[in-house]
């Protein structure tokens, strides 16, 4: 199996998600489980089915969860420095036609979440990044045709 490139915030919050579903949600699903079946015909009890699909749900993010941390390549970007656009680099770029600037942290594809400004390695804008530095140009392609970047700073935090 690949290993999966993550930073040890990535790292922390997928343990944090797992002991949560581990310790508390698998408790509680089965809690209800056992409820509704007390409830007696469990072919026509929807609270059963939906406790089971919630199970059902639960478990596969759990095994999910636990095989994306056994393959996590932890990368510690605060001890990584340089001009160059690397895995864990926080990146702000200026749009070239609209003078829009954005913050984006280059992250592995388990922690991406761009409503948080992290954006997955794999992605065509971090895979255009890749090997940059300041001031060069970038062209990404996006869905709405392509896009040019200014790259204004990189920093690893």
């Amino acid at each position: 199996m690949e290993k999966i490139p993550m930073t040890p915030a990535g790292y922390q919050a997928l343990e944090k998600e797992l002991k949560q579903r581990s310790s508390h949600d698998r408790p509680s699903i089965i809690a209800a489980i056992s409820e509704a079946r007390a409830h007696g015909d469990l072919s026509e009890n929807a609270e059963y089915h939906a406790a089971k699909e919630q199970q059902s749900h639960n478990e596969g993010r759990i095994a999910e969860l636990e095989a994306n941390l056994s393959l996590a390549d932890i990368i510690d970007v605060s001890k990584m420095s340089g001009d160059t656009i690397k895995f864990g680099a926080t990146v702000t770029i200026v749009d070239e036609d609209t003078d829009e600037e954005k913050t984006y942290q280059i992250v592995g594809d388990v922690e991406a979440d761009l409503t948080q400004g992290k954006i997955s390695l794999s992605s065509p804008i971090a895979r255009a990044l890749i090997g940059k530095q300041v001031e060069d140009s970038v062209e990404v392609a996006a869905p709405g045709g392509a896009r040019s970047y200014e790259i204004l700073s990189v920093k690893y935090i």
